[in-house]
């Protein structure tokens, strides 16, 4: 690993590791896959106003997500089935997450069992849901999350239905059983044609589920409740007006609405909404300690690392996931450095300049 010097790095290694199927399950996004370019390319749009002879012999990335302590505001995105990725699927990822000291969000659609990834490792976690036809499956899973110690929910709000993945319908992506749910009911599809994994989705999720269904959810857990998929300052508001603990601004890593914006690109108008009544987070296309800076500058609390994380499991188990959140944490303390800001609190808005920053400065 010694000459891997950058998270996309590990793109191509995972690329040689995974069978195609499985790359293409990670890799791709939906239909003309324009805004999986942009999560990424809306980034190199924001430049830098570093400031200069600032004191920076001390840097401190550390903070707080829902009161709880990370040692920098990198988190670790829910994505589905790690042990399509490495036989130790998401218990390799929760050891490395917590060797890095931060927060794993483990997925709903996770490989392992919720009791086998809590018992891998001493750490703080957060399950991220989705809301199924059958309520009393989702209901189990949170009950189980609240006994095994996590200490939130994440609910995903994006996927009324699935996106077109287009990679999947041509591969004829295979739908595992998950652990999560034997002897609920079978999330096994082989498909004769089609993905299996859409297949499973629009027998299972619900596509009813709307803003008066977070009172449900909050009737059924006591955990703090963030909402995941939010893209426009209504919605926000509206996340607020349901009384949710968090926000993560979200396009699902590109997979499910193409020509949705980047996610950087609409993260600010949803933080001047918010007003700082609950933290907002983000993901979708952070690939530098770069570009968790100009998050930050624009009002994020944390990122959230998605495909990254699966190609350093991918490529390296455990090591390639602690490395790639250890090389993002590395360039954005340098990043700190470079533009004189010695905590998370001293990045602001001033640091960076976004293109409609530089469109008002032509008026």
């Amino acid at each position: 690993m010694d000459q891997i010097v950058n998270v996309n790095e590990f793109q191509e290694l995972a690329k040689r590791a995974l069978p195609k199927m499985y790359y293409d399950f990670y890799s791709g996004g939906a239909e003309d896959q324009h805004t999986l370019k942009e999560n990424v390319e809306a980034f190199t749009r924001i430049m830098f106003r570093p400031r200069v002879l600032v004191d920076v012999s001390k840097i401190d990335m550390s903070t707080r997500i829902l009161g709880y302590p990370i040692s920098a505001p990198i988190m670790i995105a829910p994505t589905a089935m790690h042990m399509l990725a490495h036989p130790q699927g998401e218990t390799a990822t929760a050891k490395a997450a917590a060797t890095c000291n931060t927060i794993m969000i483990v997925s709903y659609m996770a490989s392992c069992t919720i009791e086998e990834v809590a018992s891998s490792c001493n750490a703080i976690r957060f399950l991220q849901i989705y809301v199924y036809k059958r309520r009393d499956v989702t209901a189990q899973i949170v009950k189980r999350a609240e006994k095994a110690g996590f200490k939130a929910i994440v609910l995903t709000v994006d996927v009324p239905k699935l996106g077109r993945r287009e990679a999947d319908i041509k591969n004829k992506m295979v739908s595992p059983q998950l652990r999560n749910f034997e002897g609920l009911f079978s999330t096994e599809v082989i498909p004769s044609e089609g993905s299996g994994v859409e297949a499973f989705a629009s027998s299972t999720f619900d596509a009813s589920l709307n803003w008066k269904d977070i009172e449900w959810l909050r009737s059924i857990t006591k955990l703090p409740i963030m909402v995941k998929g939010i893209l426009t300052r209504e919605d926000a508001v509206k996340a607020i007006e349901a009384g949710v603990d968090g926000i993560v601004v979200s396009n699902h890593g590109a997979r499910q609405l193409d020509y949705s914006p980047a996610t950087i690109t609409v993260l600010e108008e949803i933080v001047l909404v918010v007003g700082g009544r609950v933290p907002v987070l983000l993901d979708g296309g952070v690939r530098r300690g770069t570009d968790v800076f100009k998050a930050l500058a624009l009002g994020a609390q944390a990122v959230l690392i998605g495909r990254p994380v699966v190609y350093g499991l991918a490529a390296k188990g455990e090591d390639g996931v602690r490395k790639v959140i250890e090389m993002l944490k590395n360039e954005l303390e340098l990043t700190m450095a470079l533009s004189g800001c010695p905590t998370i609190d001293d990045i602001t808005r001033n640091h960076v300049r976004t293109e409609s920053d530089r469109l008002k400065s032509m008026l």
